[in-house]
């Protein structure tokens, strides 16, 4: 029976309140109004910021309303479509995702910049262009995550906020590109222009960082260095690109100095994929006066970076980045042919799957090595779990 034009009943992971575990309930799922589509959600990776906007409200990440469906690197197959769609049909293989392209606006049409603002204050907000979510529970609007809450079985999107992808991409796989490994490889390819035979030095071994180093190392990098509080995430770094690794906690000294006289003045580029302004301000002060950059990628909403001013007068770039540079809609696509042809790595980032009814284990896996007994460091090191949310139809 086809379900188009019906309300779907499927099983979610809902955030009543903030700080408390997630709750399996039944929730319904609208169908798509008008330039909007319907996703049957095949695999979602588990993504510390759905950690941290749970758990870290008030520490750098700005109030969500709540009830809240967390959730933003998913993949799935399109259930419907409502008016006005004509680039997606039932069926298609997609990812949802949390940054737009509308493909008409002023940023859209620049090469400047990727941060298109369709609908942007709304889905910051958890709805939609009419200003309310297609998600609800016991009769209560349950609010959807940056607009997309891939911790439900099925899920609606604006349409210039998901994009199409081959058919024979592997869902389970694919998913990732909706954030974090966008996110770190675009850093820098994108942000950080990494230039052949350059040297770099990647902060925060965890998914983002990872992802950083393989950027680094397609981008032809010859001098990668690793720095992480956490020596288990070394050898992964190294099948990554990594050149080298170094511990902070292992030396008396900041790491920003360390790093300064392993590369004889600093690096080229430095990219900072914790989140830690602390970390920031050692990443800039790593990187080579004259012409070093430095490339925010970690996420943090309120907090206030601390910037010695000399540093930048001496020549010093930097900058910060949001999906890694790339414009979602046309990007995404060439980035799942890149993994398709064996350009990038996808597979090597998953550590665990889990069905979503284990989504709380799956966010106790992503902290577990994370919180290392270093403020300075607080936040780096991640990993990933793949949660498969097995949608069924309820009557």
């Amino acid at each position: 029976m086809s379900t188009e034009g019906q309300v779907i009943r499927c099983q979610a992971a809902v955030a009543w309140e903030p700080g408390k575990p997630l709750s399996i309930e039944e929730v319904d799922v609208a169908p798509p109004k008008a330039h909007e589509v319907r996703i049957k959600i095949t695999a979602t990776g588990v993504c510390h910021t759905d950690w941290a906007y749970l758990y870290e409200t008030g520490q750098g990440m700005r109030a969500r309303p709540y009830p809240l469906v967390l959730g933003h690197e998913g993949a799935g197959v399109v259930e419907s479509v409502g008016p006005g769609v004509t680039t997606f049909s039932p069926g298609d293989k997609v990812i949802p995702l949390f940054l737009p392209q509308c493909g008409q606006c002023e940023r859209c049409r620049s090469p400047k910049t990727n941060l298109c603002m369709k609908h942007w204050a709304n889905t910051q907000m958890g709805v939609l262009a009419d200003g309310t979510s297609r998600i609800s529970c016991k009769g209560q609007q349950v609010y959807q995550f940056l607009g997309v809450s891939s911790f439900s079985q099925y899920t609606v999107v604006p349409d210039t906020s998901v994009t199409k992808i081959r058919d024979d991409s592997p869902l389970d796989k694919v998913c990732l590109l909706g954030c974090g490994v966008s996110t770190g490889y675009g850093a820098a390819l994108n942000a950080g222009k990494v230039e052949p035979g350059s040297s770099c030095a990647v902060f925060g071994l965890g998914a983002v960082g990872l992802a950083a180093v393989m950027g680094c190392q397609v981008a032809g990098a010859t001098r990668i260095i690793g720095v992480d509080i956490n020596p288990d995430k070394f050898e992964k770094a190294k099948e990554f690109g990594a050149t080298e690794c170094v511990n902070p906690s292992e030396h008396s000294r900041p790491i920003q100095e360390v790093v300064v006289e392993m590369t004889a003045g600093g690096v080229d580029c430095a990219l900072e994929c914790v989140g830690s302004v602390t970390v920031m301000r050692a990443a800039l002060e790593s990187t080579r006066e004259a012409w070093g950059t430095c490339v925010i990628v970690g996420w943090t909403e309120t907090e206030e970076m601390s910037v010695i001013v000399h540093k930048l007068l001496m020549g010093r770039t930097l900058k910060g980045t949001y999906f890694g540079g790339w414009k979602s809609v046309e990007s995404v696509p060439k980035l799942v042919e890149d993994y398709m042809n064996k350009k990038m790595k996808l597979d090597e980032f998953v550590t665990h799957t889990l069905p979503l009814d284990q989504i709380n284990v799956a966010f106790d896996l992503l902290k577990s090595g994370k919180r290392l007994g270093s403020r300075d460091f607080h936040q780096i090191s991640k990993l990933y779990s793949c949660v498969h949310p097995e949608a069924h139809m309820m009557p």
